[in-house]
């Protein structure tokens, strides 16, 4: 780095080692000075049409690559961010995001300056809550222990920080003794670690039926080849979180379905909720997607939960162990293996091939598109049908599934295309979006033609907020009709379709497919009636939860 570095080449030098190769975002006055120093290193910036869209980006970018970042301007673009920087946190993915504010010496001559909330400190006290560490880089003699202290905290727990830099600070030298990077975190007490695991193989000796539910952290940790050893060598059924969906390839002998409170299938929920000792590695309980917090797995301390913030064995919590190294501790561990356990069946037969040229169904498009995935297509689910049909599909191989499937934020798929395509050129991005999150963020295709990317975009159109629809019905639930298909002429490139039948999906598809250079967005026209058997299962049960709501 050299005794010339400054604060803000000092921050893109540690983004860039920690493999940042992209930084997404909007230029305002007080970042300018940043984004002149972007361009002049090895970082690319994507330009976006919205702020947070580009937190967006950035997220889908960090789920792939295991860090992303956004640059905006204070408040304005800032506080733009905050919904996609709070999906980042509440689904553990370790963005940066990376502001100015205004400069140091211009805030004593006047006490109130464009962009500003209620002090200077306001943008920063509201990513407090939503980030593992905020800090605002106004020292260059403290200015490195800050920003290490930052990037320890995102490398540790894999969740989003926030580095302000004030506009006249940005290109000031560090003047305290410059240090190599040292961004690593404690290790694990040794002690603590050999107790644990202890423990989990006591629970698993006495186990008859043991299985393992795993989530999203498994994937941020990048421990999948450790989870798909230690499942085999134990010989154990694996469900995944919705979340966690793609986390073990679909078609493996052991693997059981999506689980989930709300979402799960009943003989995926049946089967791991008669388990006698459940391993839960990186994932969080949550109502949409995980173990209900009343189970008795829970209650009766039947279970192993680990996660970022802690390891919990039965009722015994350990502080003081790294998720990555309890995971690593179980594989090297002499663990027992396990008779194989029957998967339960699905409960209803799989359907006949439509009528090529009957109306297009979410049957019938989900069937079809559960055939032509590969090992190079990525599928994105927006939420609604997009996330809840999509939840049937079965992951082979190396693909992924990205969707904001805990936090549920829509208008995520779209700008997430184009973050996972800068962090994997030779995936290619599968879209399943509604009407009404296109309409949030579906501006992100401009920003796709601009970089040349070619994404396929699947626009589920049934005129409305099918989710909210199914749960109670009402008018508030329509969404204005767009001709989706000529998008692309406001935008200047990609190819768009209208799509009515099975047959027609088919083959744009197919032309979609063949098309390596280009954006295609099919405008699908479904019944408002139409839902997927996921919809129907989130919908029922979440009718019951809310039936003591209604007057």
């Amino acid at each position: 780095m050299g005794n010339k570095a400054t604060i803000g080449s000092a921050v893109l030098d540690r983004l860039h080692r920690l493999g940042v190769r992209h930084i997404f975002g909007i230029p305002g006055d007080y970042v300018l000075s940043l984004f002149q120093l972007i361009e002049a290193s090895p970082i690319k910036h994507v330009a976006t049409t919205r702020e947070d869209c580009a937190g967006f980006a950035a997220d889908a970018y960090a789920r792939i690559n295991g860090i992303g970042a956004v640059c905006v301007t204070y408040c304005v673009g800032g506080l733009n961010t905050v919904n996609a920087i709070a999906c980042a946190y509440a689904e553990r993915s370790p963005v940066v995001l990376l502001t100015g504010s205004p400069g140091l010496s211009e805030r004593t001559r006047t006490p109130y300056l464009h962009h500003m909330v209620r002090d200077f400190s306001t943008q920063r006290e509201v990513f407090e809550r939503m980030t593992v560490a905020a800090v605002t880089l106004d020292d260059p003699l403290t200015a490195e222990r800050e920003m290490d202290r930052a990037f320890a905290a995102l490398l540790r727990y894999r969740r989003p920080i926030y580095l302000e830099i004030p506009r006249d600070m940005v290109h000031t030298p560090l003047t305290g003794t410059v240090r190599p990077i040292c961004i690593e975190d404690e290790p694990s007490d040794p002690a603590a670690l050999e107790e644990a695991v202890g423990e989990v193989r006591a629970m698993l000796a006495s186990a008859k039926r043991p299985a393992m539910l795993v989530g999203a952290e498994v994937g941020r940790f990048g421990l999948q080849d450790d989870l798909a050893q230690l499942v085999e060598r134990m010989n154990i059924p694996i469900a995944s979180t919705l979340l966690g969906k793609s986390i073990i390839r679909e078609d493996h002998p052991l693997y059981v379905g999506v689980y989930g409170g709300l979402i799960g299938r009943e003989e995926v929920q049946q089967f791991i909720n008669d388990s006698d000792c459940l391993l839960i590695l990186g994932s969080i309980l949550s109502d949409v997607e995980d173990l209900d917090s009343r189970s008795p797995l829970l209650s009766e301390g039947r279970t192993i939960h680990a996660t970022a913030d802690r390891v919990a064995i039965k009722h015994h919590r350990f502080e003081s162990i790294k998720f990555q190294d309890f995971v690593h501790a179980l594989v090297q561990a002499p663990l027992p293996a396990f008779p194989l356990r029957k998967p339960p069946a699905r409960s209803v037969a799989a359907p006949s091939r439509p009528d090529p040229d009957s109306p297009v169904t979410l049957e019938g498009l989900f069937r079809h598109l559960d055939t032509v995935l590969t090992d190079k297509t990525l599928v994105i689910a927006d939420v609604g049908e997009s996330l809840f049909a999509a939840a049937d599909l079965h992951v082979r191989h190396r693909f992924e599934f990205l969707s904001p499937a805990y936090y549920t934020s829509m208008g995520f798929a779209v700008p997430a295309a184009l973050g996972a395509s800068f962090a994997d050129p030779s995936l290619r991005p599968i879209v399943l979006v509604g009407d009404g999150a296109f309409q949030m963020t579906g501006t992100e295709l401009a920003s796709c033609v601009r970089y040349g990317q070619a994404p396929i975009i699947v626009l589920l159109n049934n005129r409305g907020y099918s989710t909210e629809r199914e749960i109670l019905e009402g008018p508030f639930n329509d969404v204005h009709e767009w001709q989706y298909e000529n998008v692309f002429k406001l935008v200047g490139g990609g190819i768009g379709s209208r799509v009515n039948t099975q047959r027609e999906f088919e083959e744009r598809l197919a032309a979609a497919f063949a098309d390596q250079r280009r954006p295609h967005l099919l405008n699908v026209l479904l019944s408002p009636d139409d839902r997927s058997p996921g919809m129907v299962r989130l919908a029922r049960r979440l009718g019951k939860k809310l039936s003591t709501d209604k007057p």
